[in-house]
Formats: C-alpha cells, sequence, structure tokens
C-alpha cells in the first residue's frame, strides 16, 4: 500500500506530459515506470530509431511517444517536466527555454528520492564512491541477515540497475543505498537522509563550467537535508571539511591521519569508531576493524572503509557486520584488480583511474616498481602532482591518446624541476601497442600498472570496456 507521500507524489505525476531526454541504462526504466503510471511520456534522443532498436522493443505495448535524431530537443518548453539522462547537460539552450517556460526539470533519482518511504544513504565524491557504496552496501546486508532478516537493502544509483522500478517495494524498515555523480546531484531539489561526500579533487571539467560549478553540485547532496539528517565528509580532504560548517543536519567525519570527535578515524592499525557527547547514540570509541582486514590495497580503500564504517555507524550496523564485510570484499572489477603474473611480472587493472588523483591514488598503493600505461580523453585536468610522484616509483610510461603529449611534459618538466631523469617514455598509437610496450619494458619484479589517469572516449565507449580489454590482452601473454 502506497503512503500517503507517495500517493500524493504520484497523483502530481498522473497526466502530465513529460519528456526523458536520453534513452540510456537510467531512462529506459524511468520512461516504463512513468508511462504505466499515466504520465504522458516522451522519449526524446539524439539517435535515430535504428540505433534505439532494443531499447524501443523494451516499451513497446506502452503508450510512449518518440522526438528522435537532429532537434530532438526542440520541442522541450511544450512539456510540464523534462527529466533529463545523467550526463545530460542542463544548460543547453533547449532546457534553459523549457526551465523559462514553466517546464519543472527532474532526474530519475530525483523521483526515486521523493517516492521512497525508507531511508535513503547518498554517496558522492571525485574517487572512492563505487567502493564504499559497494562496500556500504554489503555492511548493510551483512547486518540486515543477522539482526533484520524482513530487511530489504537497495543498492544502486550511478551503479547497478536503476531503482525507479523497485522504488515503491521498498518500506519504512528497508534501507536504500545511492552513488551518486555530480551529474545525478546537480539537479536535485531533495537530499538523502545520510549523506557522505568522500572527497573533491578536479574532475569532468569537460562538463562542467567551472570548478565551483563541480563543488556545487556535489554539496547539493547535503544542501537539502534537515536538521534531523546526517552528513559524512572526508576530514583528509580540504574541499569536503570546508562543507561542514555548511551542512543543515546533524555531522561525521572520517579520517585515516588522525582521530576526529565524531565519526570514524584510523587509529595505529585500528578502524574506530568515535560519538561525540552530544547526545547522539552510542559512546566512547569502538573498535570496528583492523587495517589487516582489509583485503584491497592503499591508503584510499583504508579511507573508503572508514566511510562505509562512519555511514553504517549512523545507520546503525553493527560493528561485527560490518567488520565480516570489510574482511570478505575482495574489491569491484576496474580498480587496482589483479590481472594476472606472467614471467614475475603483475599486471593491475586501474582502468577506472579516469582522473590524475585515481591515478596517484594507484601509484602510492604500489610497493613494487610500476610500468604505467596512461593516456586518454582529455578532461581538462592537470598532470603535474601525477608526473611528480611518478619520479620515484614509474620506471616506464606507455603514453596513448590525445593526452600523450601533455602527460609527456609533464613527466619531463618535473624530473627537470627535481634534476633527475624521467622515466621511459614510449608512445603508442593504440591500445593494445601501449600494453605490449609495457610488457616488453617491465622486469621480473615490476608491476604493470593500467592507470590511465584519464577517459576513456576516442579509444573505448567507457573505462569498463577498456579494463576487460587490457585483462584479455593480458590472458594472451599468458599463453604465448
Amino acid at each position: 500500500m502506497l503512503t500517503d507521500s507517495q500517493a500524493n507524489v504520484l497523483r502530481g505525476l498522473a497526466g502530465k506530459r513529460a519528456a526523458i531526454v536520453g534513452m540510456g541504462v537510467t531512462n529506459v526504466p524511468l520512461i516504463r515506470f512513468l508511462a504505466s503510471r499515466g504520465v504522458q511520456a516522451t522519449a526524446c534522443d539524439q539517435k535515430q530509431a535504428d540505433s534505439l532498436a532494443a531499447e524501443m522493443d523494451s516499451l513497446a505495448g506502452l503508450d510512449v511517444q518518440y522526438l528522435l535524431g537532429p532537434g530532438y530537443l526542440d520541442s522541450l518548453p511544450s512539456f510540464d517536466v523534462v527529466y533529463l539522462s545523467p550526463g545530460v547537460n542542463p544548460g543547453q539552450p533547449e532546457i534553459e527555454a523549457a526551465r523559462a517556460a514553466g517546464a519543472a526539470v527532474s532526474s530519475e533519482i530525483d523521483l526515486v528520492l521523493r517516492l521512497s518511504a525508507a531511508p535513503v544513504v547518498g554517496i558522492t565524491g571525485s574517487s572512492g564512491k563505487t567502493t564504499t557504496t559497494t562496500l556500504t552496501g554489503l555492511m548493510l546486508r551483512e547486518d540486515a541477515r543477522r539482526f533484520h532478516p524482513d530487511r530489504q537493502v537497495l543498492v544502486g544509483g550511478n551503479i547497478g540497475a536503476p531503482l525507479i522500478e523497485r522504488v515503491l517495494t521498498v518500506g519504512a524498515d528497508d534501507l536504500i543505498v545511492l552513488e551518486l555523480s555530480s551529474f545525478q546531484l546537480k539537479l536535485l531539489q531533495i537530499s538523502p537522509h545520510v549523506a557522505a561526500v568522500l572527497n573533491i579533487t578536479p574532475n569532468h571539467l569537460d562538463v562542467h563550467p567551472s570548478m565551483d560549478d563541480y563543488i556545487w553540485s556535489k554539496e547539493n547532496i547535503v544542501r537539502h537535508q534537515t536538521e534531523q539528517d546526517w552528513a559524512v565528509f572526508g576530514a583528509d580532504n580540504e574541499v569536503a571539511q570546508t562543507m561542514v560548517e555548511r551542512a543543515p543536519g546533524r555531522t561525521m567525519l572520517f579520517s585515516a591521519s588522525h582521530s576526529v570527535p565524531c565519526g570514524a578515524f584510523l587509529d595505529g592499525d585500528r578502524l574506530v569508531t568515535r560519538w561525540s557527547d552530544r547526545g547522539e547514540p552510542g559512546a566512547g570509541d569502538t573498535v570496528v576493524a583492523h587495517r589487516s582486514d582489509i583485503r584491497i590495497p592503499g591508503m584510499h580503500n583504508v579511507q573508503n572503509a572508514l566511510a562505509a564504517i562512519a555511514v553504517c555507524s549512523v545507520v546503525g550496523a553493527h560493528p561485527g557486520a560490518m567488520r565480516d564485510a570489510i574482511a570478505a570484499f575482495s574489491g569491484v572489477e576496474h580498480r587496482l584488480e589483479p590481472a594476472g603474473e606472467i614471467d614475475g611480472v603483475s599486471y593491475i587493472n586501474d582502468s577506472i583511474a579516469t582522473t590524475p588523483s585515481r591515478a596517484i591514488a594507484a601509484l602510492e598503493a604500489m610497493e613494487r616498481p610500476v610500468v604505467l600505461i596512461a593516456g586518454g580523453y582529455d578532461k581538462h585536468l592537470p598532470f603535474s602532482e601525477m608526473a611528480q610522484l611518478a619520479l620515484g616509483k614509474v620506471t616506464a610510461v606507455a603514453l596513448v591518446g590525445v593526452t600523450a603529449d601533455k602527460i609527456e611534459r609533464a613527466l619531463v618538466e618535473a624530473a627537470q624541476r627535481a634534476g633527475v631523469e624521467p622515466p621511459q617514455i614510449i608512445r603508442a598509437g593504440a591500445f593494445r601497442e601501449a600494453v605490449e610496450a609495457a610488457r616488453g619494458a617491465a622486469r621480473p619484479g615490476d608491476v604493470v600498472l593500467l592507470s590511465p589517469a584519464c577517459a576513456s572516449y576516442g579509444l573505448f565507449r567507457n573505462f569498463e570496456e577498456r579494463g576487460r580489454t587490457f585483462k584479455q590482452l593480458v590472458s594472451e601473454f599468458a599463453r604465448d
């Protein structure tokens, strides 16, 4: 049975003329949901019908109209509400015209938040959000298995399947955990009950008009919270920490470098939670896990575990359930994922590293000499800090993609400043050539690390395809 709030939201939608912009993974379920709830749904996409056959087949039998190909946004001002796919620039003239004409601009995530009868946890950050969201879901599911066997824990957002078609199945005792990107957050007029900002470093500056706009979008995860809600911030990140004083609700911190008055932190090799004395649940310090329990390498993954612990502590998860989830967690594909060992050389797939800051975290996690594979699409991010770190860890770099010149220049300039020779630099015309060159440059005891510091566009459809191609190539090498 629907709650009063859910019924009100659905009544407000019925009969509305809705344009759903983009027929991707997120919006096809949204179109189905809206059309089944009496909304006059129109799917809009720049692709033509012959390129959308599978998507249109999945909508067969529903009353859905289509605006496809050139000019697909021209009619937006005639709609009551416009739902944007993540990544669609909300500043496009046609979308601004729709807004000026009175259309509400929304998204699948906004609707999920409005319809959820369950508390919602939202997690964002420039890096680490998929790992933290996945681990948070595992912790809460383990806690539910032990102590709340009837509880559903749904995980979605920027990972997994969209939740719009399942949101009406959750009740007040269930939980929803969402990974949220800056694109998903920018349009929100509602915030999760528990929100986490892990870190903020430059990213997506090819889409966001400025770093300030990117930061504003990230902070939107907490902007609409109430005094009773919770926000968790990464205390080791300067930008995330500046958001604490502006948070409308209650706050916690997490840190791998120092203790915090309320939150989670690393104390020696112990992962500890601490509640302040302001009347929040619990008291004193609780050792949840030890660093040796964490199976995935790198200090950034200690921070991810601490963030998940802080979030799950707010929700009330048992420390033992959190510890066991940490100990069982072997990581997420394409994130410092072992891809094989050949002739004494380890191959690591870190294709998720689409920014220099992610590549830096990967390099810092390496304890052996590195042959780095880097380069790709240009998101207009600086490579100087990554290049500086590479001097002490990287013996050779195989470069590919449009950023190859920028990365090589950063490496040479860093070496000149330090008065040392740069790593061996190998230019490759194709990805396979770069992996083969890295293999040729590696010696027994080295690590060949795919951590490109760039997006994959122009070479692959996404970082997942890039990572799987890398693993396939390593498998080929192993059979040679």
